[in-house]
C-alpha cells in the first residue's frame, strides 16, 4: 500500500480557522471590568523593498550601452495600527487608557496585546503578541434615532512589536492562567 505524503495528510487533517472565534487580552483593565471585543482589524506585518539599480556592461553582440538590473532587498518591517470595536458599556477603561496617553503618561501606558484564535473544540491554534501597545484615537459611533444598532466604541493602537508564537492550549487554561473568572 503506497504511503500518502505528509503535506496532503497535513491538508486534508488541518482545520482552517474562522475568524470570529478569537480571544483579545489586553491588560488595562482597572476595577476588575472586562473588555470583549466584536471585531479587531488592521492586523498587518510588511516589509520595504530596497531596489539597487545597477548598470551591467554588454560585451558581446552589438550592444553600445550596458543592460540594468534591478535588484530587491528586504528593508524595513512596519506594523500597521489595529483597531479594536466593541460595544459601548458603562467601562471607561478604554478612555481612561486613551486619556493617559493624552496626558503625557504614555511610556507608563504601552501594554502587551495578544491575539488568540481557537478551533471548534475551544483550543488554541494560533497567537500574535504585540509589544508596546498604546492609544491613538478613540472614536464612539454616529448616534441615530432611526436605527436599532448597538453603539460602538473604537479604539486604534499603535504598537511596536509584533510576532507570531507557539499556541499554548484551551482558552479555559489560558483563563486560569490570566486569573480571569470563567462561566461555563
Amino acid at each position: 500500500m503506497a504511503k500518502i505524503p505528509e503535506f496532503i495528510t497535513n491538508f486534508f487533517t488541518s482545520e482552517i480557522l474562522t475568524n470570529y472565534r478569537f480571544f483579545l487580552r489586553l491588560d488595562i483593565i482597572e476595577n476588575d471590568s472586562e473588555l470583549y471585543f466584536l471585531e479587531c482589524q488592521g492586523f498587518k506585518r510588511t516589509q520595504d523593498v530596497i531596489e539597487i539599480c545597477e548598470v551591467t556592461s554588454q560585451k558581446w553582440g552589438n550592444a553600445s550601452k550596458g543592460k540594468t538590473v534591478i535588484t530587491k532587498l528586504p528593508g524595513n518591517a512596519k506594523s500597521s495600527n489595529i483597531t479594536l470595536r466593541k460595544g459601548l458599556t458603562k467601562s471607561r477603561d478604554m478612555w481612561k487608557w486613551f486619556e493617559k496617553v493624552e496626558e503625557g503618561k504614555w511610556a507608563k501606558k504601552r501594554e502587551f496585546i495578544s491575539l488568540s484564535i481557537y478551533d471548534q473544540t475551544a483550543t488554541e491554534q494560533a497567537r500574535f503578541e504585540l509589544a508596546g501597545a498604546w492609544p491613538t484615537s478613540y472614536k464612539i459611533a454616529d448616534f441615530n434615532a432611526n436605527s436599532h444598532e448597538i453603539e460602538i466604541e473604537e479604539l486604534e493602537i499603535a504598537f511596536e512589536e509584533f510576532q507570531r508564537v507557539e499556541a499554548s492550549g484551551s482558552w479555559l487554561d489560558l483563563a486560569m492562567q490570566a486569573g480571569r473568572k470563567v462561566f461555563d
